[in-house]
């Protein structure tokens, strides 16, 4: 048991929180792409990805993983995005040090997603059954070009918004 679920209960809500968080950054990123400013989705984003990261250190577990390793580097950067939105009110370079952290958080939870896509899904699978297959290594280099990209942009366009 665990938080008073069977294994297989948590292993589905912690599975539903993180798609929620990836779904809600997605969307994030598309805003912050297109200059919009913070709205609902950023709020979603954050509770969802600091849950994902919380709820991953529910698994049993008698050694430290790689999935662990992601966790404890995504809840630095999301510490960091939270006291640049909620301490440094996005002042300044902490705008851009939000949008960075943000969406860097996002990017892990979306390296981990592919990780489980070619783990669990039974054609992706086939495809690179030990993930080091080509298919595997150019999905992980696709979607990290994706980021380094999309976050450069969303970066450049992010600033104060002007007054109505």
């Amino acid at each position: 048991m665990i938080f008073g679920m069977s294994i297989y209960t948590f292993t589905i809500v912690h599975t539903v929180i993180a798609l929620i968080g990836i779904a809600s950054g997605l969307i994030l990123f598309y805003r912050l792409l297109m200059g919009q400013g913070l709205d609902i989705w950023n709020t979603i984003f954050l509770v969802s990805t600091v849950l994902t990261s919380v709820t991953g250190f529910g698994f049993p577990f008698t050694q430290l993983l790689p999935s662990h390793t992601f966790g404890i580097m995504s809840l630095i950067v999301l510490a960091v995005a939270l006291a640049a939105l909620y301490r440094f009110h996005l002042t300044g370079v902490w705008g851009k040090v939000y949008v960075g952290t943000a969406l860097f958080a996002l990017y892990l939870n979306c390296f981990v997603g592919v990780v489980q896509a070619f783990l669990k899904i039974p054609a992706f699978k086939a495809l690179a059954p030990t993930q080091t297959e080509g298919p595997f290594l150019t999905a992980q280099f696709l979607l990290l070009v994706l980021f380094i990209a999309g976050g450069f942009f969303a970066a450049m366009r992010f600033g104060p918004r002007p007054a109505m």
